[in-house]
This record gives C-alpha cells, sequence and structure tokens, in this order.
C-alpha cells in the first residue's frame, strides 16, 4: 500500500475519528460547563454569560465561508486537526493566564477571546468533518453517521456538566483545562492513525477555482443559488431554527415561572425577577433546582435515542421525509406540548420529543448533501449552508427575551390583552406568555415543515438532482 494510502480506512476510520470526537466532545463540554461556573461565581450576571455565547456562536458562522474554501484548498485530515487546534489554543490560552497570572488575574475579555478562538475553529469542523466523511464511507451509511455525531454531543450534553461541576469543586478550573488539553490530543491522535481520502476532481470543483480566493469563498453561494432544492431546504431550516431559537432560548424562564420559584438576585437589585436567558443569569434559585435539570437531561436523553435509532434504522429512503416530518414531529411533540404543558412531567414529554427528531431532520438533510454535492467542493458548500441555516439563531435570541417580558409577559397576565382569547389554552399569569409563544411556535414550524410539500423543489429534492457519483460519471 502506498505511504499516502497508510492508516486505517471505511468506516473503521470513521469509527475511530468519532470515539477521538468522543472525547474531546466530553472535555470541550466539561469546560465550558466550569467556565460558565467561574463567570457566574465572578459576577453573577447575565451579561457576562450571554456575551459569552455571542462571542462563543457569532465568529463561527460569519468565517463559515471562509473557512469552507481553506477546507476545500487543503488536505482534509489538516483540516479537521486545524479545527481542534485552534480549539485546543484558546483552552491554552486561558490556561497560560491562569498558571502565570493566578486565577484571579482571569478576567471576562480573556473568557471572550478564548471562546471566540474556538468558535473560529468550529468554522473549519462542519465543513472539514462533512466533506471527509463523503469521502471514507459509503452513501448508504451517511444517516447512520450522522446518527453516530448525534449521539456523540448528546451523551456529551448529558453527562459532560455533571463531570464537569463536580471536578471543578475537586481540581478546579485550572484541573479541567489540563484534562481538556488532553482531550483535544486524543481526537487529533485518532486523525493521525487513520487514512482520509482526497475527493476527486470534479468539474464543479475546477470551476469554482477559475476565479482566485476571492471566488473560491463566494462560490458556495452561487452553488446553492443555482440548485433551488438545496436553496429551498435550507431556507426550510432558516425558518425553524428562527422559530425554535425563539422560544427554547426562554425556556428555563418558562419553567421557574410557572413552577414559582424563588428567585433572589446576587449582586444587583436590578435585575429581573424572571431569567430569560438559562440558569446562571444573576440569580439564585432557592426553589426546587433539580426540576430544571431534569428537564433539561429529558431532552439529552430524547436526542440520545434519536441518534441511536437514526444509526440503527439508516434514515428513511426517501430523506426527505426525514427532514420535513421531523420537524413536523418535532414541532408538534415537542414544540407544541411545552407550550400547552403547565405540569412537569409536559414540559419533560415536549423536551424529550424535540430532542428526538433533531437527530433524525439533520442527519436525512446531511445524507441529502453529501451525496448531491460533489466532495472536492462541499467544504466550501456546506460552510455557506451552515451560514444560511443558523444566521437566524441570534436574531432569535436577541428577540425572544424582549418579546417575552414586554409583549407575551403583560398580554397573558390575568387582565391583559391576550388573557380572555388564549386564557382556556395556555392559562395566565407568570410564564403564560412564554407559554403562548411556544405554541405559536410550534404552529408555525408545522407550517413550515407543510410548506416544504407543497414545493416541488424541496418534496423531490432527491429526484430532481443528480448524486454527484452519478453526475460525474455522464461528464
Amino acid at each position: 500500500m502506498p505511504e499516502s494510502q497508510a492508516g486505517i480506512h471505511g468506516m473503521r476510520a470513521f469509527l475511530v475519528i468519532w470515539a477521538g470526537q468522543v472525547v474531546s466532545l466530553f472535555g470541550t463540554g466539561m469546560t465550558r460547563f466550569a467556565v460558565t461556573l467561574w463567570a457566574w461565581e465572578k459576577t453573577g450576571e447575565a451579561t457576562a454569560l450571554a456575551l459569552a455565547g455571542f462571542f462563543g456562536f457569532v465568529p463561527g458562522i460569519i468565517l463559515s465561508p471562509i473557512a469552507g474554501a481553506l477546507v476545500d484548498r487543503w488536505n482534509r485530515k489538516l483540516a479537521m486537526m486545524v479545527s481542534d487546534l485552534m480549539a485546543a489554543l484558546s483552552t491554552c490560552a486561558l490556561l497560560s493566564i491562569i498558571l502565570l497570572a493566578g486565577i484571579g488575574k482571569l478576567e471576562l475579555w480573556h473568557l471572550y477571546a478564548a471562546v471566540a478562538v474556538a468558535s473560529a475553529g468550529e468554522a473549519f469542523q462542519f465543513p472539514a468533518y462533512s466533506a471527509a466523511i463523503s469521502t471514507m464511507i459509503k452513501p448508504t451509511q451517511y444517516a447512520r453517521a450522522s446518527g453516530l455525531q448525534s449521539i456523540a454531543e448528546t451523551a456529551s450534553g448529558i453527562f459532560s456538566p455533571v463531570l464537569g461541576g463536580v471536578l471543578y469543586v475537586a481540581i478546579g478550573l485550572q484541573g479541567l483545562l489540563f484534562i481538556d488539553i488532553a482531550t483535544f490530543l486524543i481526537a487529533i491522535g485518532a486523525l493521525l492513525i487513520v487514512h482520509i481520502p482526497q475527493p476527486a476532481r470534479t468539474e464543479a470543483g475546477a470551476e469554482s477555482r477559475s476565479g482566485g480566493f476571492r471566488a473560491e469563498v463566494l462560490y458556495g453561494f452561487k452553488y446553492i443559488k443555482d440548485r433551488p432544492s438545496l436553496l429551498g431546504l435550507q431556507l426550510i431550516f432558516f425558518g425553524i431554527n428562527l422559530t425554535g431559537s425563539f422560544v427554547f432560548t426562554i425556556l428555563p424562564a418558562l419553567i421557574l415561572a410557572r413552577t414559582e420559584m424563588s428567585l433572589v438576585p446576587i449582586h444587583s437589585s436590578s435585575l429581573p425577577a424572571v431569567v430569560t436567558v438559562g440558569l446562571s443569569d444573576g440569580v439564585l434559585l432557592t426553589g426546587d433546582k433539580v426540576l430544571l435539570g431534569a428537564i433539561f437531561a429529558a431532552g439529552s436523553i430524547g436526542g440520545l435515542i434519536g441518534g441511536l435509532f437514526l444509526s440503527a434504522w439508516g434514515g428513511p429512503k426517501k430523506r426527505v421525509h426525514g427532514v420535513l416530518m421531523g420537524m413536523f414531529g418535532g414541532s408538534l411533540f415537542g414544540t407544541m406540548v411545552i407550550g400547552l404543558g403547565q405540569v412537569s412531567i409536559m414540559w419533560a414529554f415536549g423536551a424529550f420529543f424535540e430532542s428526538f427528531f433533531i437527530p433524525i431532520l439533520n442527519g436525512s438533510n446531511q445524507a441529502i448533501w453529501q451525496a448531491k454535492v460533489a466532495p472536492d467542493v462541499q467544504g466550501r458548500v456546506f460552510a455557506v449552508r451552515r451560514l444560511i441555516a443558523q444566521i437566524s439563531v441570534p436574531l432569535a435570541m436577541l428577540l425572544s427575551g424582549p418579546s417575552a417580558d414586554l409583549i407575551f409577559g403583560p398580554a397573558m397576565q390575568p387582565d391583559g390583552a391576550l388573557s380572555g382569547v388564549f386564557g382556556w389554552l395556555v392559562g395566565t399569569g407568570p410564564g403564560a406568555g412564554i407559554s403562548l409563544m411556544f405554541v405559536i411556535a410550534g404552529i408555525l414550524g408545522m407550517m413550515i415543515a407543510a410548506a416544504g410539500y407543497l414545493v416541488p423543489a424541496i418534496r423531490d429534492a432527491e429526484t430532481l438532482l443528480p448524486d454527484h457519483a452519478v453526475a460525474a460519471a455522464t461528464d
């Protein structure tokens, strides 16, 4: 076997990489949880954590087109390593500050800079990982691979906060940063021992490289615009991410308000009585702390089971059914149930099924794109695909809190403007306005999924677009 072909191949190679990513995800999850605890202890304010979330999300989205162009230029294995190394460097930077200056010298802007660097690394991860898988395994295995990735992410979501919390107390932030760096090394080591084929050159790839780097960066936009089926699929995701992020950002506030937990401000008397971002929003829970965690755990378990189900099943033969029916099912049995529920069992049920359908719809969509887009341009195309789908998330996050606090919350008080119309459906008083927002979002989500079936370019995407292997064979 030539040197360039050395290493583990095929599905075995994917499983080795996947195992390394599982370890890395656990390390990253524990560190993020510990950093959140540190920021909470330092400020007790919502703004610090909201900004950390912003800097941890936006750079990766903005840089996606550039990262995608570089992924297609570089060796696939190198591109994946760059992603892991950038995340490791951000962790090393925080650790260096602690070791050289002491944890008391660690400032919030250090945290913002670190998560921004890690986010920039994540801009490479999605296109590099997706494009690499397309050359490693058979098309019939795409959905199963997506299911396994979902299992890794949801398992980390279930267990890493628990482990992170225990280890934060036992060994502190410094110790967790050392563990995180070790997990990155394991992920990179897994990449070193596998063979990741470079994609064959195609006509689409030659076209994309004909106008210089700027043209390569913009190529993904042109590629998707010229294929209405792919554009339609991503606009569906744009819509469902907008409605989903609009309400799930404030799910903690719904549960806390409806269970009438006592919330006590830590540092500032101006902090709101009901939070709209999450648990660590400058308030101390003096009521039942377990309920909210249990509901989020139910969601993580749903995602884990959904990933296992997809991995065993392989997804529907017509992948678009997995996308659209997954969206419809998540909106009906997830978002709607949470909005209509006024007891914890219904919120847990809704969280479970909302997360259960996510691996199915994401895995089915991933399989469509991996089958239709030529591997040597997948970096650019998949990066823009991610940008289109997720650019609505920051907007939804910015709108959700004010909408709940200033519009729906007051309107669903016992004497509010909408209480007489919707009070019978979601009740009135604290949290009822957010419940109504969930109901509306669930209806909109089902409408978005149904609209996909009404548009032939989306409904028949798999037949309208040839697989890249077929297209290459007929050129």
